[in-house]
């Protein structure tokens, strides 16, 4: 996604300074085999460790460093880590932001090969606002994505946040979509050609239990990514986050 984009930037793009949290862990369990089990081995745990701060000079923009291990190797070690880097900038008074975003990863195969996922780089502007009570933003990207053969893609970007009961209960996530290269220099993509279209979501559901815990669910959205057909996977795990 860009497998872009996550909550606390959210929080940190939109909400009042007192309430911004610095960082947080979460863990989740991915419950994709208990219904897909034709297209996914086994369900697994997935950890993440997000960290938030505040930025420019009209403090208005934030920096946001993801790290999330997905532990799908033999016997629930890890096989995968994505690293995400974002960080918005004003430093004028109109609402507009500059936006920059790098994501990139490693895996290994249940076989034991490496391979990493591609990297990608964008460079645009974002632009958040407020509507019915939920705090939400846009961000408009130029992308590079660094395959064998590189691709150069517009990114557009959904964040959206709302708090119910006092923030008892906070809905949030985002929504991505991009296009990219059906041939990616590679020989098992050589025979295609022209742009497709790609998406990922995020969207959670998040209960707090007590000050700086909270259990809910992600559910994770993705469209020409996992699967080269064209259909929408869905995928929700079992959560519970702590934040300090």
């Amino acid at each position: 996604m860009s497998k872009v984009a996550t909550v606390l930037l959210l929080l940190g793009l939109l909400l009042p300074a007192r309430r911004l949290l610095a960082q947080n862990l979460q863990f989740h369990y991915d419950l994709r085999h208990t219904l897909a089990p034709a297209a996914n081995s086994s369900n697994f745990p997935s950890l993440s460790f997000e960290y938030f701060k505040n930025s420019d000079t009209l403090n208005h923009g934030a920096f946001l460093f993801k790290l999330q291990a997905d532990l799908t190797g033999q016997r629930h070690n890890q096989g995968q880590l994505y690293t995400q880097l974002t960080q918005t900038l004003r430093y004028w008074k109109p609402q507009v932001q500059l936006a920059l975003n790098y994501t990139a990863g490693l895996g290994v195969t249940p076989d034991g090969y490496g391979f990493y996922l591609t990297s990608t780089l964008g460079a645009g502007l974002a632009y958040p606002f407020q509507w019915k009570g939920a705090f939400l933003s846009v961000n408009a990207l130029y992308r590079y994505t660094a395959f064998e053969r590189p691709s150069y893609d517009p990114q557009l970007t959904f964040y959206f946040g709302r708090g119910f009961f006092h923030y008892k209960l906070f809905a949030a996530g985002s929504l991505v979509g991009w296009t990219e290269n059906r041939n990616q220099g590679t020989p098992e993509t050589s025979q295609f050609t022209g742009k497709k279209i790609a998406f990922f979501g995020d969207p959670q559901l998040w209960f707090t239990v007590r000050k700086g815990l909270a259990v809910g669910s992600r559910v994770n959205v993705y469209y020409h990514l996992l699967s080269t057909k064209d259909q929408v996977q869905l995928y929700p795990t079992l959560g519970i986050k702590h934040l300090f």
